[in-house]
């Protein structure tokens, strides 16, 4: 069975991440065409990129990146759900994404983000990471803003609209990925 992480892209305490990560597996796990398993970067508690040897190698002297490089290897493609700090993805996604290499060739990825803008400014940069790290992203993302998709800017409450735009990039990402799953091979 095709699989996804949903990577939740913040540990920050009181963070938003969680509960949107939750409702993308709540609406992901009712299809048939995937798996669907939410990957909590909080678990893994990857200090500031400590490895010696670049991540291109695939050579890992530390237990949590031999951890970190296990599971992203026993996915076939990701959903990032990330916060929009300061124009970008959280400092922990970035350095998550810093640690591995080879893991992440030949899959792809979608996004979902959150922000006083939606989150697009942080998508704009993970596009960035994810060609280097030669994964596919899609076109289709979720944008979810503070003011009217979050009540008091911490109770998520999603606008209707978002499941159709949700479907829309988890069908692309299936379909991209499908077919990255064979140059993998």
């Amino acid at each position: 069975m095709f699989k996804i992480g949903i990577i939740i892209g913040s540990t920050r305490p009181g963070r938003n991440s969680e509960a949107v990560a939750e409702w993308v597996y709540e609406k992901a796990a009712k299809r048939k065409d995937a798996k669907f398993e939410l990957v909590d970067l909080k678990d893994y508690n990857l200090p500031i990129l400590d490895e010696p040897i670049p991540a291109s190698m695939g050579q890992y002297s530390n237990g949590h990146t031999k951890m970190w490089s296990e599971k992203i290897s026993s996915l076939d493609a990701f959903i990032f759900v990330t916060p929009e700090y300061n124009h970008a993805p959280s400092g922990v996604l970035k350095n998550a994404l810093d640690y591995l290499y080879v893991e992440f060739n030949n899959k792809t990825a979608g996004f979902v983000s959150y922000g006083s803008m939606g989150g697009v400014r942080a998508v704009e940069q993970l596009r960035l990471i994810m060609g280097e790290l030669q994964v596919a992203d899609v076109r289709s993302q979720v944008a979810l803003s503070l003011f009217t998709d979050f009540e008091n800017y911490s109770v998520f409450k999603p606008a209707s609209q978002h499941e159709a735009a949700l479907n829309t990039m988890i069908d692309q990402v299936i379909a991209w990925g499908t077919a990255l799953k064979a140059v993998r091979k």
